[in-house]
């Protein structure tokens, strides 16, 4: 029997059945997955308030802060909506375009917040070991093209795995996916096709824009601790490093969950599904939760606005 009698020929909607094993406890997963979502939201539309209201934050440190508050505001909008409607309401179908379209945005989106965390180590970088020539630098016309050259290599670079998707892959083992979203290996997977062109550009992809990022950020941090360890003061080393641990904190705890995340899917046979996808779905959602309150309680000028908000409220 040809396999093509035993699949489905370009289904027009997929169906997502959350964290595989735990559907009968999924109600009650749903009520931290919203409580880290409303936090992020909250948190990092606070992060975006100060920096535009206070005018000694329009700073590029600050400013790429602030793209990263966006970033993860829209990375965990475009993941908890349909999750939560999974965990509480059994909405589990989802369209193949809205599917595809989903799949793009998270890409994409991580893409972003890569090169962001890059742009914010170039920035400590040129401030600690260049810091009579920071300013001329980083001007405002260099962040804002490193803005669109980050958005444009993150959107360009994921489009074709759609495409891909799309236009190579027609005959489906099953619509079921095994995730709470739309995830590229995890719809891959699902082909009756040689997917062997779909996994070598997502490694690409992959090794593209988080390896290289992760590469030339752990340059400039070498070059930052030995320009840091050079100084003759121990104070002065001591107030270059506490204006780089926010962002070190934030690099390590993205970057070592998304490695995890992403070598499980393609070589963690091993590892249970659930274990793989919980960690698939934390991944996505303890950034965007953690970055304000991690760049709050480290950065001085932060933690100094936002107390004068509360205290302002308070007094009214």
């Amino acid at each position: 029997m040809s396999i093509y009698n035993t699949t489905v020929f370009m289904p027009s909607e997929f169906t997502l059945i959350g964290i595989p094993g735990l559907e009968s406890v999924q109600c009650w997963m749903g009520i931290p997955f919203c409580a880290m979502y409303l936090m992020a939201m909250i948190g990092n539309s606070l992060l975006l308030i100060i920096i535009k209201s206070e005018h000694s934050l329009h700073q590029p440190m600050y400013i790429f802060l602030g793209m990263l508050g966006v970033t993860d505001i829209a990375l965990s909008t475009s993941i908890v909506p349909k999750m939560l409607g999974i965990f509480w309401f059994h909405v589990t179908e989802i369209y193949f375009d809205c599917c595809l379209l989903q799949m793009w945005l998270i890409h994409t989106f991580q893409g972003i917040e890569s090169g962001i965390l890059l742009a914010m180590a170039l920035d400590r970088y040129v401030a600690i070991c260049y810091p009579l020539r920071h300013a001329a630098i980083f001007s405002h016309q260099l962040v804002t093209q490193i803005a669109a050259m980050v958005t444009l290599r993150a959107a360009v670079l994921v489009a074709p795995c759609l495409v891909l998707i799309k236009f190579r892959l027609q005959f489906y083992h099953t619509t079921v996916i095994s995730h709470s979203y739309c995830e590229h290996m995890a719809v891959v997977k699902l082909a009756a096709e040689n997917i062997r062109v779909n996994k070598i550009y997502g490694l690409f992809v992959a090794f593209t824009v988080a390896g290289l990022d992760i590469v030339l950020i752990t340059l400039s941090y070498i070059q930052i601790f030995i320009t840091v360890f050079r100084l003759p003061q121990k104070e002065a080393r001591l107030k270059a490093f506490n204006t780089c641990v926010a962002h070190i904190c934030v690099f390590l705890q993205f970057y070592s969950l998304g490695f995890f995340s992403f070598f499980a899917h393609r070589f963690g046979s091993h590892i249970p599904p659930y274990i793989h996808i919980l960690f698939s779905s934390t991944y996505l959602l303890v950034p965007p939760f953690l970055n304000p309150l991690v760049y709050g309680a480290k950065t001085k000028q932060i933690r100094v606005h936002m107390i004068k908000i509360f205290c302002s409220k308070n007094l009214l």
